[in-house]
């Protein structure tokens, strides 16, 4: 089988070719015979009834600073791919609401991964409020009191932007900081959107585990530890990744979301876990399949793209 795929990401170009995942499903997918075209979100147009993406087809290397042969630009129908992946960063902001609706008018046509009205309606800090038993203690609010007397519940906290990513704007805040009026100053001048606060786990210190989920089957994980100083365990800032295993509470937490995901068309995730208590379910452009491979050999974008080839054949 050998498939027309686009990729809706950020400039391929500018990519790690040792850390990005979609360079590495990029690569799974033309060791496969896939042909592959790239474009980005701003590039999105929807006209007369239909969608088109303008972008340019991609030949893919490993072989940093020159990974990438661009072929001409074209504008292309979505209905024409067979796959298209939603893989642009967040932040979640309107301009990525908008293009998962784009992304909906073409979903009967062609499979999107993951599937655009899911990642909509799942932001990865809001999904975990469906499994309560499972997350730590969790907030969201505008109210400063609301966040002064959960602190006062709980002591230390984690207060961080709701629809944010890679470990941005993300604060801990200790029972006798003074900062909190201050940081709620700074976030209400960025947007009218809540924080989400949660109980701070000490244990982060010892790593936050990123769990990778195929079409609602953990293959493997990876714990990130935070650098010295640092409260925030994200690579993007510096948190270091270390090969692990999964335990058996973290496989409960999986068989206890798995059905969800898979049920919602989120083939490709990644779960956060920090000392058995489930943090956030990432849909939109998770990471980590380059780390595993290289601790364990799992090759995830394989996995992923024997379930993509088997939806499409079940289709």
């Amino acid at each position: 089988m050998s498939l027309y795929v686009a990729l809706q990401m950020d400039p391929i170009e500018d990519v790690s070719i040792d850390g990005d995942s979609t360079f590495r499903i990029g690569l799974e997918a033309e060791a496969r015979g896939h042909r592959l075209f790239q474009y980005i979100v701003d590039r999105l147009t929807y006209r007369a009834g239909r969608v088109y993406a303008k972008g340019r087809p991609v030949t893919l290397r490993r072989e940093q600073g020159n990974h990438v042969d661009f072929g001409d630009w074209a504008t292309v129908e979505l209905g024409e791919f067979d796959v298209v992946w939603l893989r642009q960063d967040p932040p979640f902001d309107m301009g990525y609401v908008t293009s998962t609706h784009l992304l909906d008018r073409v979903r009967d046509e062609t499979l999107v991964v993951n599937d655009p009205f899911w990642v909509r309606n799942s932001p990865e800090k809001l999904m975990v409020l469906d499994f309560p038993a499972l997350t730590p203690e969790t907030l969201i609010t505008r109210d400063i009191a609301e966040i002064r007397a959960f602190r006062e519940a709980h002591g230390d906290i984690i207060v961080k932007p709701l629809y944010g990513n890679g470990g941005a704007g993300v604060f801990h805040l200790r029972p006798d900081d003074p900062n909190l009026s201050s940081l709620m100053e700074f976030f209400a001048g960025l947007n009218r959107e809540p924080v989400i606060a949660q109980r701070y786990l000490p244990a982060v210190k010892d790593g936050d585990k990123r769990i990778i989920l195929v079409d609602g089957e953990p293959i493997g994980a990876i714990n990130r530890v935070p650098a010295q100083g640092e409260a925030r365990s994200n690579m993007h800032v510096g948190g270091r990744p270390e090969k692990t295993e999964l335990t058996a509470k973290e496989r409960e937490i999986c068989a206890a979301i798995g059905p969800a995901l898979k049920e919602k068309g989120l083939l490709f995730t990644g779960i956060d876990v920090i000392d058995g208590w489930l943090t956030e379910i990432n849909v939109t452009s998770p990471t980590g399949l380059q780390e595993l491979e290289r601790f364990d050999g799992t090759n995830g974008a394989a996995l992923i793209w024997d379930a993509i080839e088997s939806k499409l054949a079940a289709r």
